[in-house]
């Protein structure tokens, strides 16, 4: 993987702000082009289990990128997500080198944080919070704070509000579609953040 510069910063974007998919997408191109990945494919691991609302994050944005049609590659939805499980055993079935891989992951923070979705160089290093050791992912990372960490982060995932996650998720996986030259028409809008389709709300309509 490319080295990090230790200069960029994790850019913090509020994922209830107007537009915040323009600034989830305009921190990705900054990031990327940094790094000498702007003109590379992309690659997006979404890191999750959708048997935890919070930790749902990674495999919400799988999900919705692929019912959006991104031209991309994508490990990690609802039905198949990559987590601690299969982590590595994915990881060593893609080849280095050829996409610029961004890691999507959930992750707890401080109160003032929940909302937040950070954008940054080099790898997430999924299960951190929950202290488990897994190998980093993703020459890029794109982290939504979806709750409040410092103890008994199990439950805390397992309680968090769905809303915030699929807010989340919407304004994430827009930005991603921006830097992959997939704008939907009439993309910025005056008031909030329409949602992504979700794949199964149209086999239950």
């Amino acid at each position: 993987m490319p080295a990090i510069l230790e200069h960029i910063r994790e850019i913090r974007i509020d994922a209830f702000a107007q537009n915040g998919h323009h600034a989830v997408a305009d921190a990705l191109r900054v990031v990327l082009k940094t790094q000498g990945l702007e003109s590379k494919p992309l690659r997006i691991v979404c890191i999750g289990t959708d048997r935890s609302t919070g930790d749902s994050l990674g495999p919400l944005v799988g999900s919705m990128l692929v019912a959006a049609g991104f031209a991309g590659e994508v490990w990690g939805t609802l039905e198949s997500p990559v987590h601690a499980v299969n982590l590595t055993e994915v990881l060593s079935r893609t080849v280095e080198g050829q996409s610029a891989v961004i890691a999507v992951d959930a992750c707890l923070g401080r109160k003032t944080e929940v909302g937040s979705i950070m954008v940054g160089p080099g790898p997430v290093l999924p299960g951190a919070g929950l202290r488990k050791r897994l190998p980093g992912v993703g020459h890029a990372h794109v982290t939504g704070v979806v709750n409040v960490g410092g103890f008994m982060e199990y439950a805390i995932l397992q309680c968090t509000r769905l809303h915030t996650v699929l807010k989340m998720a919407s304004v994430i996986s827009r930005g991603i579609l921006m830097v992959a030259g997939q704008d939907q028409p009439g993309d910025r809008v005056p008031g909030h953040v329409q949602p992504l389709p979700i794949p199964w709300a149209r086999e239950n309509a």
